[in-house]
């Protein structure tokens, strides 16, 4: 049928209005769609150019350099080295255990190690890598690189590692570092990303525990590109961290060297502190152990070996271990009763080699008795009957407070671990720890430094010092941090009479230098280098016998203390030889050869010492100077 042509107008106009709207909507579709397109591709441009780099690129952390310790003299004692080591990434390798074995044609793998690496495999997250081989060689580096593409999530990498040169010189010192272990991350609410570096090292004990942090530094970062499995390309940009920072401790490692020598298979401990500033020139545990073993993680044999030893070389006996002082603290009830006023220095006491108090009867070490003894005297021949009545006079109270006036009972503040505090008993201390009253006798056997009483080898040179010097000298061990000096320790006055410790001057005086005295034997003849000292002799066991009759480990402990030079103090010196025996046989010549070398500052010459001496002298140098040269010639090779 034909249209008419009103109608043809009609539906004309309903096709263009159609065609209108239809070319409408798709206008406003393409504008939207590129308006969208805009948005994404200018203005989140450099949002989805990030995600497409993350994709390609990863950032990586740097371990920063570790701080160095030196000694006071710039000589180092915890250096770094550079190694070599070999990771495997779980989530990158696949087949672990497959890769391992591949590895294993190629690079000769500890079976300690790689137990350890695959144990800390399926602790760690999958995306982290694991050592499993330190300090590799650079042939079998270059011999894994060669064969990179058939072992996938394999890495070489070099890194620093700790190494000591002089190992066990300064070993109870400095301490040692060793692998992040699960007890270290504890220490953390959220561990830092360092430690999960693979065979991130940490200070364990000592001067590198104390410090971790500060030596540790800050990490860097790295960005690495890497292929579709995971494998890095090419390394993009690097920012270096913040090397940690230097430690100078107050040692003197030439004095420190030949103490250790000088102590030599003794089961021992000396500690030699300067007067003005209350540094730690030396402070030193014999036998030690090589610190260089625990780097990595020590063996099970050696560790035995260290452990099983009855000289207990891994313990830091000046700081951590508390003897009784033996005679050593009979200046402290000595300065006690001369405070109190309950006697005076020339008043005497009967000694008829024991004294009776109720149905008891305490000894002297002399039992045919000393007969009438003044203080000087007393000191000079170490009395026990003398202190016995002190005790009686001036009572508990005031010899424990005049010992922690002189430095005992406290726990020294230095960068060591475990350091004690021992134990200055008195009454209350009795009454709470023990539920018990406090009794005369337990007075009568502190007053010789027996009983309840306990000291460290450094609380004794603390005692020393503040004897000598009238003065509250506390330790110092760190000199300086990144070169900037640390407080010193010199101390205030203690407040106590001059004239009081001028009479237990020179009754130390004459201890050993009286013929009298119990450390005359080991005398220094140097008229400018004379000592003040003190011997010691700390019982084990009860009972009385000779030492050489009983075990090792029954015999007495030797001990002594001295000052120097006497009338004008530079140095004080603590000595304590486990189960040495009598101290002015075992100790007091330790303490005089230990006192020369200090004052002289290395070999002192032979007419500083008794005529008697001076061959054996001469022959002793001559085997320590052979041994130091060797332990320098061990250092330079470790170095």
């Amino acid at each position: 049928m034909r249209r008419t042509p009103k109608e043809t107008a009609e539906s004309a106009t309903r096709i263009t209005r159609r065609a209108l709207m239809l070319g409408g909507a798709q206008l406003a579709f393409a504008s939207v769609l590129g308006l969208r397109m805009r948005h994404l591709q200018v203005d989140q441009a450099d949002e989805f150019r990030l995600l497409a780099e993350e994709n390609r690129v990863n950032i990586r952390l740097i371990p920063p350099s570790r701080g160095r310790i030196f000694d006071r003299n710039g000589t180092i004692i915890a250096d770094n080295e550079p190694t070599y080591r070999i990771t495997v990434t779980r989530e990158d390798a696949g087949d672990v255990e497959q890769v391992i074995a591949r590895l294993g044609q190629l690079v000769e793998l500890d079976g300690d190690d790689l137990n350890r690496a695959l144990t800390e495999m399926k602790r760690t997250p999958p995306f982290i890598p694991v050592a499993v081989a330190d300090r590799v060689a650079w042939e079998d580096i270059s011999r894994v690189a060669v064969n990179a593409p058939a072992l996938p999530g394999v890495t070489t990498e070099v890194g620093l590692s700790r190494v000591y040169p002089h190992a066990e010189t300064f070993a109870h010192v400095a301490g040692y570092v060793g692998p992040v272990s699960e007890r270290d991350l504890a220490r953390y609410e959220d561990p830092p990303p360092l430690l999960r570096i693979p065979r991130f090292q940490v200070g364990k004990v000592g001067v590198e525990s104390k410090f971790e942090e500060m030596l540790r530094g800050e990490p860097g970062t790295k960005r690495v590109e890497v292929n579709a499995v995971g494998r890095v390309m090419r390394e993009l940009d690097r920012r270096e961290g913040e090397p940690g920072a230097d430690i100078q401790l107050t040692i003197d490692g030439g004095l420190q060297d030949y103490i250790k020598a000088r102590l030599g298979p003794e089961s021992a401990s000396a500690v030699v502190m300067d007067l003005e500033k209350g540094d730690l020139l030396a402070i030193a545990s014999s036998p030690s152990f090589d610190p260089n073993k625990f780097v990595r993680g020590i063996s099970v044999p050696d560790f035995a070996g260290y452990r099983d030893n009855d000289h207990r070389p891994l313990a830091s006996k000046t700081v951590q271990d508390a003897y009784p002082p033996g005679s050593t603290f009979k200046m402290v009830t000595a300065l006690a009763a001369l405070e109190a006023g309950v006697i005076t220095p020339d008043e005497t006491v009967w000694c008829p080699g024991h004294m009776e108090i109720g149905t008891r009867r305490f000894h002297c070490w002399k039992r045919v008795g000393h007969g009438h003894m003044n203080l000087e005297e007393s000191l000079r021949e170490s009395c026990d009957v003398y202190y016995y009545d002190l005790a009686l006079k001036v009572g508990i109270e005031r010899i424990a407070e005049m010992g922690r006036r002189l430095g005992l009972g406290v726990a020294h503040d230095i960068e060591m671990s475990a350091v004690t505090a021992g134990l200055m008993p008195d009454k209350d201390w009795k009454r709470r720890e023990r539920g018990q009253e406090w009794r005369i006798g337990d007075s009568v056997n502190a007053s010789i430094g027996q009983g309840f009483v306990l000291t460290s080898p450094l609380q004794l040179a603390v005692m020393t010092a503040r004897i000598a010097t009238g003065r509250s000298i506390e330790p110092r061990l760190v000199k300086t941090i990144n070169g900037v000096e640390t407080p010193t320790r010199g101390g205030a006055d203690l407040g106590l009479s001059p004239g009081h410790l001028k009479r237990i001057h020179r009754a130390m005086y004459a201890v050993s230098n009286d013929r009298r005295g119990t450390a005359y034997r080991s005398r220094i003849l140097a008229e400018d280098m004379r000592m003040a000292g003190k011997t010691g002799t700390a019982q084990v066991l009860n009972r009385v016998v000779r030492n050489e009759d009983v075990p090792w480990e029954e015999r007495d402990h030797a001990l002594f203390v001295d000052f120097a030079p006497w009338d004008a103090p530079r140095i004080a010196v603590s000595i304590v030889v486990e189960h040495g025996g009598g101290g002015s046989a075992a100790a007091a010549p330790i303490g005089r050869d230990i006192t020369l070398q200090a004052l002289y500052g290395g070999t002192p010459p032979l007419d500083a010492y008794p005529a008697a001496d001076r061959s054996r002298i001469e022959a002793l140098q001559e085997r320590l100077e052979r041994e130091r040269q060797e332990r320098e010639a061990q250092a330079r090779s470790r170095a």
